[in-house]
């Protein structure tokens, strides 16, 4: 891929500059915003590979903007937050974002933040773009094709992002297989499980993807203890 654009949303201008300078000492091009309003106003002008977003911002805060962003793009969010915002890491994961850094942060975190998320990313794409035979998966009226990264529900298409997409692919691969939290993590994010929290968070969001009544599942269970897995047809 040519060089990754990173937009940097925050609107701390010492700490949006900071972040600015780490980045491009990495290789990225560098695109910055002060609010999210200013930031979804880049998003359509210029094409991004990761956005970091601040969590609270005048005009527009972080949330909002990661949920209109979400409605058009793909590309890897990582949201920085507070120690005092808690409850916003679990919106922000709930509404889209890929990853979280608590403030204060060592400059070398975020970096690696980065560039883990835009591996995955680069691997998102290369499916995306992949022309061979298809690889399609059905459960019920529940369809995921690997080649084209499209998931339908009963004919119906369904936006994922691509931590959604990875996590649903591992299990409907299976069917009736239980993976536990640890093991989708360690699959999907391809490094040792430490916080599965956010594995919750995303089966959470998938089932209000494709299912009719995430509280009453017939694709993405719960065993209590055990994992989740999708279940057989």
């Amino acid at each position: 891929m040519e060089q990754y654009r990173i937009l940097i949303v925050e609107d701390d201008r010492e700490i949006a500059a900071g972040i600015a300078i780490y980045m491009k000492n990495q290789g990225y091009q560098v695109f910055q915003a002060y609010n999210g309003q200013e930031g979804l106003k880049i998003l359509e002008t210029e094409e991004i590979h990761l956005a970091i977003v601040d969590v609270m911002m005048p005009v527009m805060d972080g949330i909002t903007m990661t949920m209109k962003l979400r409605e058009q793009y793909d590309f890897p969010v990582i949201m920085l937050t507070a120690k005092s915002e808690e409850i916003d890491k679990v919106t922000g994961l709930n509404i889209g974002a890929d990853d979280y850094v608590t403030k204060p942060f060592a400059p070398m975190e975020l970096v690696a933040r980065v560039n883990s998320q835009l591996r995955r990313y680069a691997k998102y794409l290369a499916v995306l773009g992949n022309e061979k035979s298809d690889h399609v998966y059905t459960v019920g009226g529940l369809e995921l094709n690997e080649d084209t990264v499209q998931v339908f529900v009963d004919g119906v298409q369904v936006k994922m992002t691509p931590l959604e997409f990875r996590i649903l692919a591992l299990l409907i691969k299976n069917p009736g297989r239980v993976y536990s939290a640890d093991e989708i993590y360690e699959r999907v994010w391809n490094e040792r499980a430490v916080n599965t929290d956010t594995i919750m968070v995303h089966v959470r969001k998938i089932r209000e993807k494709i299912e009719v009544n995430p509280k009453e599942p017939k694709y993405l269970k719960v065993v209590w203890g055990v994992g989740y897995k999708i279940e057989k047809q």
